[in-house]
């Protein structure tokens, strides 16, 4: 069976209206953001727009899944394993994009963040317990579940606190935060 390609134009249209929603998300807050302004960055007309999508808010959570999210998502999925090591690669990369985003889109990170953790705490829970679920076979999959949504929570908090409370890097952070993490983790070899 043949899958229908999308036309190329299309995706570049699309495209040209998420890069525009970023490159304006780096100047105004996202609640001063209109279709208008998203429109004229991205030399659309508004019927456009709305062919792609309803929003702002439907931009914004395409622009997160799509764009700005799919490198950690990609860096989450790499571990075949959960273990000390990557649990302190899976934080890094969470401090890294929190860092990098709010950097860049400054006046818009405060509106971007509860759509940010509920996405990265979603793809936390479910690496989280495939991998208990696959060295744990044994075990309830309903605690297995709950453990998944303990660690990921965890490790997601842990990322806040670090951003906002902590004068520790990154790294030195995750040292400190382990020993409880994995004590209170006692399905992770």
């Amino acid at each position: 069976m043949s899958q229908t390609r999308i036309d190329p134009r299309i995706t570049r249209t699309r495209n040209l209206i998420m890069d525009a929603f970023v490159q304006l998300s780096m100047k105004k807050e996202f609640k001063d953001i209109t279709i208008k302004d998203i429109t004229d960055e991205a030399t659309v007309n508004r019927a456009t727009f709305y062919s792609h999508f309803t929003d702002k808010y439907q931009l914004l959570d395409a622009v997160l899944t799509e764009d700005l999210m799919t490198k950690i998502f990609n860096d989450i999925n790499l571990h075949d394993e959960l273990s000390e090591e990557s649990i302190i690669k899976i934080f890094l990369s969470i401090t890294t994009f929190q860092s990098d985003l709010s950097t860049q889109c400054k006046r818009s990170y405060d509106a971007f963040m509860s759509s940010i953790e509920a996405k990265l705490k979603a793809q936390l829970e479910e690496l989280f317990c495939k991998h208990l679920i696959k060295n744990q076979p044994q075990e309830d999959p309903e605690t297995l579940r709950i453990a998944s949504v303990m660690l990921s929570w965890g490790i997601y908090g842990a990322s806040v606190d670090w951003q906002h409370n902590s004068k520790l890097t990154a790294e030195q952070y995750i040292q400190k935060a382990l020993p409880p993490i994995l004590n209170g983790m006692k399905l992770i070899k």
